[in-house]
């Protein structure tokens, strides 16, 4: 479950968009038809644009001998005046290990705030919340919170989206209301490897490593009548191992306020070497 959990966030990496192509069924969006690939190809356009979104998140996986796990939260962003989120994960269940009170990170610029009862538990904090520069999280050797900081931010809008414009079989299905948002409902699957060199080079060994046992991801994409993704799922299965991730995306463009906790409740991330949370023994 450790190794396929991470991998449904998958499409947060993506940088770069790509040209799609793909089979000719039409969907509509508003009075214009497009090709199906041409449609996702507009909206991984569209979802570029998006300067602040919000976001709700539900990831269900198994791992072989390690049973079910689940994740689920929420994700607000923006990208201006700088880049921030706020992500809060209410459920972290890894293969019945759960994670009590969950977890929530907050990211301003360059620091990081975390807070944690297992972070705080293990490493003897006072405050309910603990800080570092991203650039600390390595020196100090938090390497956990850094990957956890990473698999956060790639609940990504916009590199979701171009990460499907690598399908070769989407299709339009229908219509349906996402969010009493009419929206056209398009579906394909894309190869792991293809969809590996649509990305940024930085980023596209650590894809094709979180998506190691998985050959071809299916996915299903909710576009409304201005070409913006409202939902998105993405799920594989391979080798005892099985992954669905739920997305619905709300707000575009509108104001968010993320801002660092108060000052009195943060205290600094303790050096940990090696860098590795604790697994929680026992459930919650």
């Amino acid at each position: 479950m450790r190794r396929l959990a991470p991998a449904l966030t998958l499409g947060a990496a993506v940088l770069v968009a790509v040209t799609g192509c793909g089979a000719q069924s039409t969907g509509s969006l508003g009075n214009v038809k497009l090709a199906a690939a041409e449609a996702v190809q507009q909206s991984a356009q569209r979802a570029g644009e998006v300067t602040s979104y919000s976001a709700d998140l539900v990831l269900d996986a198994t791992d072989g001998d390690k049973g079910a796990g689940k994740v689920q939260g929420t994700l607000v962003y923006q990208s201006k005046p700088q880049l921030a989120t706020d992500v809060t994960l209410s459920t972290i269940d890894l293969g019945g290990q759960k994670v009590p009170g969950g977890a929530r990170v907050i990211l301003t610029g360059e620091t990081v705030y975390v807070k944690s009862e297992l972070l705080n538990k293990f490493a003897g904090t006072t405050k309910p919340w603990a800080k570092a520069s991203l650039s600390d999280l390595d020196a100090q050797g938090q390497a956990g919170v850094r990957d956890f900081l990473t698999q956060a931010q790639q609940f990504d809008l916009a590199g979701t989206v171009k990460l499907l414009t690598a399908s070769k079989d989407v299709k339009a299905v229908g219509t349906e209301t996402v969010g009493g948002v009419e929206t056209t409902h398009y579906s394909g699957t894309f190869p792991v490897a293809e969809a590996a060199q649509v990305i940024d080079p930085a980023k596209r060994e650590q894809l094709e490593q979180r998506l190691s046992q998985v050959k071809d991801v299916k996915f299903d994409l909710w576009a409304d009548a201005e070409s913006l993704p409202r939902k998105v799922t993405l799920s594989g299965a391979e080798q005892g191992s099985s992954f669905n991730l739920v997305t619905s995306f709300r707000g575009f463009n509108e104001p968010v306020t993320i801002s660092a906790p108060p000052a009195d409740q943060v205290g600094d991330l303790p050096k940990h070497p090696g860098g590795e949370l604790p697994q929680n023994s026992g459930g919650n």
